[in-house]
């Protein structure tokens, strides 16, 4: 099936709006990691978080400061998905059990009819947060090398440096949305090892589409060897625009299906995974392709030869 033939759009003769774009929504991303910055989960930072219902609404600045007078200790405390669920953390050792009866016991004599019910709790020592938060660095920075160092094998490495900085283009849009939202949502935009996961499901997805128009590009300038290479990028681009734009479409039904329906605990991995597919798709196009032809333009070509062969 095939929605767009034969088009002749000239996706590059604008990179420079397309930089625009990008530069601006980078600019705000690590402005917004910066500060408000990025709310760790407890898979991160370590300690007990627990999920409870009430029967009604409790002010959730409230809930933490009551707890936080009657233990000592800090407490964090928001709404998780209506005004009846929160979340309530702490970096507080000691007893799992004891602190949730404490904290329990606490909501349900300061707010008179909350009746509050525990509806899940996660504990996580300080230790085992640290190593995870290793591993996920490692994951990440890992990935792209891997990356990097395929598409310098396959290609060359002006494909290589266009790949990975548009990989590090999603990514960091992604986590600046987060760090941005994560006050302001009515769910959990903490990371965590399931954020790690979709981040990582984005780098695959993106590189896989990137490959696809780098391949393309790769045989036509082979095929059109006395085109302008802008103009070889933009048919080869215009050729794979249809299954960019299928392939994206329906991944992305899927998972808006899935941030609607699909409960509150996956709300934040939804909704990684809506923002990147969707800044990874334009990226390939606007970002990926227009820096593999200012490399081209500007380098002279790689001394080895490029077959067409994958």
């Amino acid at each position: 099936m095939r929605i767009f033939e034969n088009t002749r759009f000239d996706f590059l003769s604008s990179f420079r709006k397309s930089y625009i774009i990008s530069g601006i929504l980078l600019l705000v991303s690590i402005i917004s990691l910066i500060y408000p910055g990025l709310e760790a989960g407890i898979d991160f930072k370590g300690g007990t978080e627990f999920i409870i219902s009430t029967d009604v609404p409790v002010p959730t600045s409230e809930v933490a400061s009551v707890l936080g007078t009657a233990t000592g200790e800090v407490f964090q405390a928001k709404e998780f998905g209506d005004d009846q669920t929160m979340l309530v953390r702490t970096a507080a050792e000691g007893d799992p059990d004891a602190l949730e009866a404490t904290v329990l016991s606490t909501i349900g004599e300061a707010f008179a009819g909350s009746n509050p019910e525990l509806a899940g709790k996660s504990l996580v020592t300080p230790s085992i947060a640290s190593d995870l938060k290793e591993k996920a660095i490692i994951l990440v920075f890992g990935a792209l090398f891997v990356i990097l160092l395929y598409i310098f094998v396959r290609f060359d490495w002006r494909y290589a440096l266009g790949a990975v900085l548009c990989l590090a283009h999603d990514v960091v849009i992604v986590l600046g949305l987060f760090a941005l939202l994560h006050n302001i949502t009515p769910f959990s935009l903490q990371i965590d090892q399931a954020i790690i996961a979709a981040l990582l499901t984005i780098v695959g997805y993106s590189i896989n589409d990137t490959v696809v128009v780098f391949d393309r590009i790769r045989e036509y300038a082979l095929l059109f060897k006395t085109e302008p290479y802008q103009q070889v990028a933009n048919r080869a681009i215009n050729t794979t625009l249809s299954r960019t734009i299928l392939t994206s479409g329906t991944t992305l039904i899927a998972v808006l299906i899935l941030f609607l329906i699909g409960g509150e605990v996956l709300k934040g991995f939804s909704l990684a995974l809506l923002v990147g597919i969707g800044v990874g798709t334009y990226s390939s196009i606007f970002v990926a392709s227009p820096i593999v032809v200012a490399l081209r333009d500007k380098y002279a070509p790689a001394r080895r030869m490029v077959t067409a062969s994958a």
